[in-house]
C-alpha cells in the first residue's frame, strides 16, 4: 500500500483537543525557550509585561491585554527579532492588604496594628502568590508564550532596592517633597489615595443635599445662603465664598433677608414667597463676618466673606462654604486668608474630640446628626436628597473623605510640559488616545500622593531625626547597611522599621519614617527595578530603554502607563515605550460590567474548552475592543468564527491533504512557470494580503491585520478551489495543470498559516507539523516575504477577477429568479454595460461558473447587467440531466463509503447516452447499467 505523504485530516476537527496536543509538543520540545534562543542578541525588540496580582484566576480584562502581549513579540520573532517575555507579579498594595483583611475578618487599622505588623505582613507574603499555578496553566492554555521560570516580583528584595534608587534619584533632582494638601482617603483604609486611583472608583451615590443659613454679624435677621451635600464638613467651616464676577442679590421675605446669587434664586425660593429682590454689590460685602454655626476656631480668627474664582452657578446658591480641612480648593483658600484649620474627623472616618458630643461616631452616621442639629437650630433652610456620582476606593469600595493631610508627593507639576513632550514621540493604538485620554490627562497632572499609611509595600526610604526632623534619603541596602552597622537581607517595613543611627550633627535619632510607597509607584518602577537597575545590568538596561512595546486596557492611562510615563520622564526624560496598544473593556452580553455574583458571562476557560483558545482569541482581537472601544462579549460571536473562518480554512487544509495525497503529488522546489490566470490571481490575492497584514502589524495595528483573513480565506475556498476542483484528482488528466495547481494551493496554504501564526497559534502550527516534515514549529520559521506594493500587472489580474467575479453573482441571481438551476447548461449569457476587455481564459471562467455556452460582452456605460438565454434545446435538456445524475452518483458513493479514488459500478433507471463517457469519468463508474434507482455496486 502507498504511504500518504501527509496525515489523513479529519472532516470535523475538535479544535480544543488539537490545541492540547499542540501546546504538549511545544512544552516537550521547548519551542517557546528556541524562539527566543535562535533570534541573535543583537537584533532585540524589548518588551515590558506589566504587572497583574496574583489574588485570582484570569478573566476577558487580563485575556484581551495578554493575547496583545503574545500577538506582537510571536510576529517580531518570526521577523528574525529576539524579543525575551519576563513574567511579572504585583504583590505588594492596598489589594494585597485587603484580601488578607477580608479572610482574617479584620475591619480596621487598629486591629492589625493590635495583630502585629510583622504578622500581618508575613500573612500577606503567604498568600501573595496564592493562584501562581493555575496562573502557569491558564496562560499557556490560551496561547500565550510568556517566561515563568525568570519572573519578576515586586516584593524581592532586588525590585525594592531599584524602587529605593528611584525614589533616592527623584529626592535628588528635587522632585519629591512632604507636604500638607487635602487628598481623598479611604477612611478604612486609613490612607490617602492618589488622583489616578480616584478615578477609578466612582459610583452613583445618594446624600443629603442642605442649604444652610449663616448669619450675618452686624447686618440684622440677615442670612448668607451657602449649600453643601457634605453637611458633614460644616462644623470645620471658617469661612464663605463668593465669586464677585457673578451678580448677587439679598431676596426679602417675612421672615428674613437672605443673600445668593441672582442666577440662582429661581431655583431656591421655587417654593417660597418673596416680597422683593434687591441688587447689591457683593464686593462691599467681602470682609464682613457671620456667626458661625459651630465655633471651633482659635479666638482671633474671623469667620468672614472671601472671594474665589472657583464659585460658580451651575448649582447651589452661589456662595460655597470654605472647610480647610476637608477639599483642596478650600485648603488653599483657607492658606491664603490666613483662616482657621479645624480638622474634626479622624483619617478612619470618625468624628475626634474637637466635637465631644459625637465623639467615635461613623462620618456618615454624624452626617444625619448634623443635618438633625441644623434643623433643631433653625440654620437648615432647604434640604433634599440627592444622586451624584462619588468617589469609592477602588479596592474596598468604601466611600472616600476629601482630607487635608500630610503625606509625600512627587513633584508631577514641574516636569509636566516635559511629560507632554515625550508623549509626542509614543506611537499609540488607538491613535486618539494620545492627544486625547493619555494627553488631556497628563495636560491636567497634578502632585503624585505617593505614600500609603500602610503595611505591606516598598516603605519609603526616608528617616528622620527625632530631635530636629532633619530627613536623609536612604538609595540603597548598601547605603542602610553602612549607617546602620547591621546586615539587610528584607526591606520591608517589618524587617527595617528598628533599624536607627545617630546623626552626629544634631546628635539625635534617625528613625524611619514609617510610609509605604503607592502600589503604583513600584509597578511604573518596573523598567528599572525587574532587572535590578542601576546594581545589575546597567549596560543592558541602556541599550534596551525605552521599551519598543507594551500593552494594556485603556483604564491603564491613569495607571500602569501614566506612572511609567512620569518615572521615565523625571528619571531620563524620555518616554518608558515606543509602541502602546490599549484595549477596551470587555462587558457582559447585555452591556453589563461582568460580574462573578451575577454570572452574566461565561468563565473563559469553559469557553476554551468548547471552541478552543484560538477561537477566542481571533474574535476578541478582531472585535472593538482592540480599538480602546467596549465590548458585550457573545459566545456566539466565538462560534462564527468556528464557522465562517476556522472551518473553511480547515477545509481548504483538508482538500489539500487529501487530494494531494491520492494524486502521490510531490513538493517542487523550482519556481512554478505558464500559470493560468485563476492561479495568478490566487497568487496576487497572497502577495496583496502578505503586504496588507505585514504593513497593518508593522503599525501594531492588530484588529486591521486580522480583519483581511476572513475574506481572503472566503476567497481561497469559495472561488479558487471551487473552480479548481476538475484539475485535481483522480479524474484529471492533465497532469501538468493539476501539479501546478497542487503547488498553488500548497505555497498558498503554507504562507497563509504563517500569517495567521501569531493570532492562531495553535490551528497554525497543527497545520504547519503536517505541511513542512524538516522544521519544529511555524513559530520557528520566518515571516513570509513580501514587497511593498503590488506590481500593475497583479492589481489587474484581481481587478479582472472582480469583475469576473462580480458578473458570476449577477448570473447566479438570475438564474434564481428564473428559477433555472445552475446544473442545467443555457446557450449564452449577455454582459451588457462592460467596461473591461476579457482574456479568453476569464471568459472560460464566466462560462464554467454559470454553465453557459458563450458569452457576449457589450461595452456602455451604467450599471453592469446581465441577460441568460432560457432557450433550452434538447441537447441541453439531456446535458442537464446527465449533471443531475453525476450530482446523484456522486452523492450515492458518499452514502457507500467510497473512497475517493475507487472505482465503482453504477445502476441508473437511465442516462442520455451520448454523455455516458463523461459521466463514467468524472464519477469513477466503470460500468453503467441499467437498474430500479441510483444505485452504487462496489468492484
Amino acid at each position: 500500500m502507498k504511504k500518504n505523504k501527509f496525515k489523513p485530516v479529519e472532516p470535523w476537527p475538535n479544535f480544543p483537543k488539537m490545541e492540547e496536543e499542540v501546546l504538549k509538543y511545544w512544552q516537550e520540545n521547548k519551542i517557546f525557550e528556541k524562539s527566543v534562543e535562535q533570534r541573535p542578541k543583537g537584533k532585540e525588540l524589548t518588551f515590558y509585561d506589566g504587572p497583574p496580582f496574583a489574588t485570582g484566576l484570569p478573566h476577558y480584562g487580563h485575556i484581551v491585554p495578554g493575547t496583545l502581549k503574545d500577538i506582537i513579540p510571536r510576529y517580531w520573532t518570526m521577523k528574525g527579532y529576539r524579543v525575551e517575555r519576563r513574567f511579572g507579579w504585583d504583590c505588594h498594595g492596598l489589594p494585597i492588604e485587603y484580601q488578607l483583611e477580608k479572610e482574617l475578618k479584620i475591619n480596621s487599622k487598629k486591629e492589625i496594628e493590635k495583630m502585629g505588623i510583622d504578622k500581618f505582613n508575613e500573612t500577606c507574603r503567604s498568600i501573595v502568590l496564592r493562584y501562581v499555578k493555575e496562573w502557569e496553566k491558564i496562560v499557556p492554555r490560551l496561547g500565550r508564550w510568556v517566561d515563568f521560570t525568570n519572573d519578576y516580583k515586586t516584593m524581592d528584595p532586588e525590585y525594592m532596592e531599584s524602587i529605593w534608587w528611584v525614589f533616592k534619584s527623584l529626592w535628588d533632582k528635587g522632585l519629591i517633597y512632604e507636604g500638607y494638601k487635602s487628598l481623598h482617603i479611604c477612611p478604612r483604609c486609613v490612607t490617602p489615595l492618589s488622583n489616578f486611583e480616584v478615578t477609578l472608583g466612582y459610583k452613583d451615590k445618594q446624600d443629603n443635599s442642605v442649604v444652610v443659613k449663616f448669619p450675618l454679624k452686624n447686618r440684622e435677621n440677615t442670612y448668607v445662603l451657602a449649600w453643601t451635600t457634605t453637611p458633614w464638613t460644616l462644623p470645620g467651616n471658617v469661612l464663605l465664598a463668593v465669586n464677585p464676577q457673578h451678580k448677587y442679590v439679598e431676596v426679602v421675605t417675612n421672615k428674613a433677608n437672605f443673600i445668593l446669587a441672582k442666577d440662582r434664586v429661581k431655583e431656591i425660593f421655587k417654593d417660597k414667597k418673596i416680597n422683593k429682590i434687591l441688587s447689591i454689590n457683593i464686593n462691599e460685602f467681602l470682609g464682613e463676618e457671620y456667626k458661625p454655626l459651630f465655633p471651633l476656631a482659635k479666638e482671633g480668627l474671623k469667620y468672614q466673606l472671601v472671594k474665589a474664582d472657583f464659585v460658580s452657578l451651575d448649582e447651589g446658591t452661589g456662595v460655597v462654604h470654605i472647610a480647610p480641612a476637608f477639599g483642596e480648593n478650600d485648603y488653599l483658600l483657607g492658606q491664603k486668608n490666613k483662616a482657621a484649620f479645624v480638622q474634626h474627623i479622624n483619617e478612619d472616618g470618625t468624628v475626634n474630640k474637637v466635637l465631644k458630643q459625637y465623639e467615635g461616631i461613623s462620618v456618615w452616621e454624624f452626617n444625619e446628626k448634623i443635618v438633625e442639629k441644623l434643623r433643631q437650630d433653625k440654620s437648615l433652610f432647604s434640604e433634599l436628597t440627592i444622586t451624584h456620582s462619588y468617589p469609592f476606593c477602588w479596592r474596598c469600595e468604601t466611600p472616600l473623605l476629601n482630607y487635608s493631610t500630610k503625606t509625600w508627593f512627587m513633584a508631577v507639576t514641574k516636569i509636566k510640559d516635559q511629560l507632554l513632550k515625550n508623549n509626542g514621540e509614543i506611537y499609540w493604538i488607538p491613535r486618539s488616545v494620545k492627544k486625547g485620554r493619555f494627553g488631556k490627562w497628563l495636560e491636567g497632572a497634578r502632585d503624585w500622593a505617593i505614600s500609603r499609611n500602610r503595611f505591606w509595600g516598598t516603605p519609603i526610604p526616608v528617616w528622620k531625626c527625632d530631635k530636629t526632623g532633619k530627613v536623609e534619603v536612604i538609595g540603597s541596602i548598601k547605603e542602610l547597611e553602612e549607617k546602620t552597622g547591621r546586615k539587610v537581607t528584607d526591606l520591608h517595613l517589618h524587617k527595617i522599621n528598628g533599624l536607627t543611627w545617630k546623626n552626629k550633627e544634631t546628635n539625635g535619632t534617625m528613625r524611619l519614617s514609617g510610609e509605604v510607597l503607592d502600589c503604583w509607584f513600584e509597578s511604573g518602577s518596573m523598567p528599572y527595578a525587574f532587572n535590578h537597575y542601576p546594581f545589575d545590568k546597567k549596560d543592558w538596561f541602556e541599550k534596551h530603554f525605552p521599551a519598543d512595546f507594551i500593552a494594556e486596557s485603556i483604564d491603564q492611562t491613569r495607571g500602569w502607563f501614566y506612572t511609567l510615563h512620569v518615572l521615565a520622564g523625571a528619571l531620563f526624560n524620555k518616554p518608558a515605550f515606543k509602541n502602546v496598544i490599549t484595549n477596551g473593556v470587555v462587558l457582559a452580553e447585555d452591556g453589563q460590567k461582568m460580574s462573578k455574583s451575577k454570572k452574566n458571562y461565561p468563565d473563559p476557560i469553559l469557553i476554551v474548552n468548547k471552541y478552543g483558545a484560538d477561537a477566542l482569541r481571533f474574535y476578541l482581537m478582531s472585535s472593538p475592543v482592540i480599538k480602546g472601544k467596549d465590548l458585550c462579549f457573545s459566545e456566539k460571536g466565538v462560534s462564527q468564527v468556528i464557522k465562517s473562518t476556522f472551518l473553511t480554512l480547515w477545509n481548504i487544509y483538508r482538500f489539500f491533504v487529501t487530494y494531494s495525497n491520492l494524486d502521490n503529488w510531490n513538493i517542487k522546489k523550482e519556481p512554478l512557470k505558464e500559470l493560468s490566470l485563476l492561479d495568478q490571481w490566487l497568487s496576487a490575492r497572497l502577495e496583496q494580503i502578505k503586504i496588507d497584514v505585514t504593513k497593518a502589524m508593522n503599525k501594531y495595528d492588530i484588529a486591521t491585520a486580522l480583519n483581511h483573513f476572513p475574506l481572503f480565506i472566503n476567497d481561497f475556498s469559495t472561488w479558487y478551489l471551487r473552480r479548481s476542483r476538475d484539475r485535481v484528482g483522480p479524474a484529471a488528466n492533465n497532469l501538468f495543470d493539476k501539479d501546478q495547481c497542487y503547488t498553488v494551493i500548497y505555497k498558498t496554504l503554507l504562507d497563509l498559516i504563517k500569517l495567521l501564526a501569531p493570532f492562531t497559534p495553535f490551528l497554525s502550527d497543527s497545520i504547519y507539523l503536517n505541511l513542512v516534515t524538516k522544521k519544529l514549529s511555524v513559530h520557528l520559521d520566518e515571516w513570509p516575504a513580501c514587497k511593498k506594493e503590488l506590481t500593475d500587472q497583479e492589481e489587474e489580474i484581481i481587478k479582472n477577477m472582480s469583475f469576473v467575479r462580480q458578473v458570476c453573482e449577477l448570473g447566479h441571481a438570475e438564474r434564481k429568479r428564473l428559477e433555472i438551476k445552475v446544473r442545467q447548461p443555457l446557450t449564452k449569457i449577455i454582459v451588457r454595460n462592460c467596461e473591461i476587455k476579457l482574456e479568453q481564459e476569464l471568459k472560460q471562467i464566466i462560462k464554467n461558473e454559470l454553465n453557459v455556452k458563450q458569452i457576449i460582452l457589450e461595452t456602455g456605460s451604467g450599471r453592469l447587467k446581465v441577460e441568460l438565454d432560457t432557450k433550452i434545446t434538447s441537447g441541453l435538456e439531456r446535458e442537464g440531466q446527465a449533471r443531475e445524475l453525476m450530482r446523484a452518483i456522486q452523492e450515492a458513493r458518499k452514502k457507500a463509503n467510497c473512497q475517493l479514488n475507487e472505482w465503482v459500478i453504477a445502476e441508473l433507471p437511465d442516462w442520455p447516452k451520448e454523455f455516458a463517457k463523461e459521466i463514467k469519468k468524472k464519477t469513477l463508474v466503470r460500468q453503467l447499467r441499467k437498474g430500479e434507482k441510483v444505485a452504487i455496486i462496489k468492484t
